[in-house]
């Protein structure tokens, strides 16, 4: 399973949540059910993957773009403490983030438009497809999904196991993955997908527990 998860080729794209979970459960081979849930009451991926609990490791990829398309210095995690941040991996070729993980990060950007302490990030995690998923896809989806967000590319190597550092540090099990980061810097939430109201409520909930 893991890194190849991207191209949801067990049934094409899988349309619902429920169903590319299940997938991803026999693909892993967790039983059905085995998911623990964290302090938010979400159920999480196998500890297989992620880094639930932990501090996030901070954000490497040199090659950043501001929301406006235009080249920027590289955001960093330290710079963001006391906000919630929002961190989006993916892949352009990956059906799973064109059809559920920019339509979800779409609709949470929106949703916390106007709120000063809620920060997404997207980052382009690539590990296949080197010739596909160019620097110039971050453009591409920023405009396609009318994202006005900070965007950076990581390549990491056209060769086997040459996963990026994002992928690597973050233990990803590939793309699309969410990560959720409290106001203190601790990942609250990691797994391939998030219902959109769900991480409204769980975004709600980390801004009322920590006031800022």
């Amino acid at each position: 399973m893991n890194r190849n998860f991207s191209h949801f080729t067990v049934g094409k794209s899988v349309a619902v949540t429920f169903g590319m979970v299940f997938t991803f459960m026999l693909l892993v081979q967790v039983p059905f059910g085995s998911f623990p849930v964290n302090g938010f009451g979400i159920a999480e991926a196998s500890s297989k993957y992620g880094i639930l609990g932990r501090r996030a490791p901070e954000l490497m990829p040199a090659n950043w773009m501001d929301e406006d398309g235009r080249a920027t210095s590289p955001v960093r995690l330290g710079d963001l403490k006391g906000s919630v941040v929002y961190l989006y991996l993916f892949q352009d070729w990956c059906p799973g983030c064109q059809s559920h993980g920019f339509p979800t990060l779409k609709k949470l950007t929106d949703a916390f438009k106007d709120h000063k302490r809620v920060k997404f990030l997207a980052v382009q995690t690539v590990f296949e497809g080197h010739r596909f998923n160019t620097g110039d896809k971050l453009r591409k989806n920023q405009l396609k999904f009318d994202l006005k967000i900070p965007m950076a590319h990581d390549p990491g190597k056209d060769r086997p196991n040459g996963v990026p550092r994002t992928m690597r540090d973050y233990r990803s099990g590939g793309t699309p993955w969410t990560v959720v980061i409290d106001p203190l810097g601790r990942v609250v939430y990691n797994q391939f997908h998030i219902d959109p109201d769900k991480a409204v409520e769980l975004i709600n909930r980390l801004l009322e527990k920590h006031p800022g």
